[in-house]
């Protein structure tokens, strides 16, 4: 079921940050940001609105049981421990049993997963689950990796540095040489 946001809340609690931040907001540059970032949190947390019924439905009257990968799908996320953003690129893949979805289905599923607070590895499974649930493949694996701005811009303050988080399911897990196939297929341009 998806939450209703709450766009005054947000407004009033953008006002407040500004205002124990030490920033004047009648200013002209800020008089307006309360408005804007409600709309931005209304874009990026998108994923709290959707329905997740209506992700990743299959194909009817299609067959196929070889790997399907989709791989360097961009996206990003906004981690729930400091609201930073995290921006990465995820790689699907599964072993069908029969039933197929359109490879923009499983974007689709990433974006309705990414767009809320959210950490990677969490991110990560909640896919790999999500594709084994509602497709009941043989097997599905998930590598997402991505840059993390709470680590790039403030803390430690490392840029560039990536995490890699992986989710493996059914076949994938049991059968070494088929993750081992995803991986190689991953690394090729």
């Amino acid at each position: 079921m998806a939450n209703k946001m709450d766009s005054k809340k947000i407004e009033q609690g953008v006002r407040l940050i500004l205002e124990g931040i030490g920033e004047d907001i009648e200013r002209p540059g800020l008089k307006d940001t309360p408005r804007r970032v409600a709309k931005m949190f209304a874009e990026i947390f998108a994923g709290l609105q959707t329905l997740e019924e209506d992700l990743l439905k299959s194909i009817e009257g299609e067959n196929h049981d070889e790997m399907v990968l989709l791989k360097d799908i961009p996206f990003y996320s906004v981690c729930e421990h400091h609201l930073l953003p995290f921006i990465g690129k995820a790689h699907i893949a599964y072993i069908p049993s029969g039933k197929i979805v359109g490879l923009s289905e499983l974007a689709k599923a990433l974006e309705y997963l990414a767009k809320r607070p959210q950490v990677q590895e969490r991110l990560t499974a909640q896919l790999a689950d999500m594709i084994m649930d509602r497709l009941k493949p043989r097997g599905c694996m998930v590598v997402i990796d991505a840059e993390h701005l709470c680590m790039s811009m403030r803390g430690i303050k490392k840029p560039g540095s990536k995490t890699v988080t992986s989710a493996v399911r059914g076949i994938f897990r049991s059968k070494q040489s088929t993750r081992e196939e995803m991986l190689e297929l991953i690394k090729k341009q």
